[in-house]
């Protein structure tokens, strides 16, 4: 048999379509169908398909997160607006324009609804105590006491505050606060880690969080102006002994000696 040539065509049209044979020595071989072997018996494989795209699985997530987004909106409003008594599937399923198969998708039983709406706000504040931070530099003394009472402070004039549907949801899901707690015990742990005097720190954070659950559940006789004064005075280092920023007493001048006698003698 004579030995191909480069006048033999690199691709020859078959009937099944066309397959590129590449060479495993110098010498070319003409295109062959899948499953047709060559001269030494070895046939060629039929060309890998790519992996498809599956677009569907994608849209179905983007729809999916975006319905779960706009029923925690949803709630928020109907909190803010109508008070925990309201918020129900039926009133989010309103408030969003989702169906209530929809939602429940989503959400199984209010207790989960409840769950989002803690996590939402807990990612919130967070945010707010980060960006307080970074503004006031960490390196200030009693940065993350500060940073602590101006937290408590925002969540009392956040619109949509998910602190009101808390205290009714203990009596059913009690552990839906273990996040909370869990946050709390480490904010602690730095508060007390940057004072000199540590009581003295966390009886202003607690004074502050008193301010904020009496106004956010409706106890408390303060105006709002009187609220926000004592927040200042909780957040002003300079009126409190033992920070670094503590008002010194001023110190009296010595009292000048009387002119000694002798010298009429």
């Amino acid at each position: 048999m004579p030995f191909l040539t480069d006048r033999v065509p690199k691709h020859r049209a078959l009937r099944g379509g066309l397959v590129k044979w590449k060479p495993c020595h110098p010498l070319h071989e003409p295109t062959r169908r899948p499953g047709q072997p060559d001269r030494a018996g070895h046939c060629a494989a039929a060309p890998a398909a790519a992996p498809a795209l599956n677009i569907s699985m994608v849209d179905n997530t983007t729809r999916s997160e975006r319905s779960r987004k706009a029923a925690i909106q949803a709630a928020l409003a109907i909190l803010a607006r109508d008070g925990p008594g309201q918020l129900t599937f039926d009133a989010i399923a309103r408030e969003s324009g989702i169906s209530k198969g929809g939602l429940m998708h989503q959400f199984p039983n209010k207790g989960a609804v409840l769950k989002a709406l803690l996590e939402h706000q807990i990612e919130h504040f967070d945010r707010f105590t980060q960006g307080y931070l970074a503004a006031m530099g960490k390196d200030r003394p009693l940065a993350n006491l500060s940073a602590q009472i101006a937290t408590l402070r925002e969540s009392i004039t956040t619109p949509h505050s998910v602190a009101f549907a808390i205290l009714p949801a203990l009596v059913e899901e009690p552990e839906l606060l273990a996040i909370n707690r869990q946050m709390e015990a480490e904010a602690v742990k730095r508060i007390r880690a940057e004072a000199t005097d540590p009581d003295l720190s966390l009886l202003r954070m607690e004074a502050a969080k008193g301010l904020a659950l009496s106004a956010l559940f409706g106890l408390s006789a303060l105006s709002a102006q009187e609220r926000d004064r004592l927040f200042e005075r909780l957040l002003d280092d300079r009126q409190w002994p033992g920070s670094p920023e503590a008002k010194k007493p001023r110190t009296s001048r010595p009292a000048k000696k009387p002119a000694s006698n002798a010298q009429n003698h």
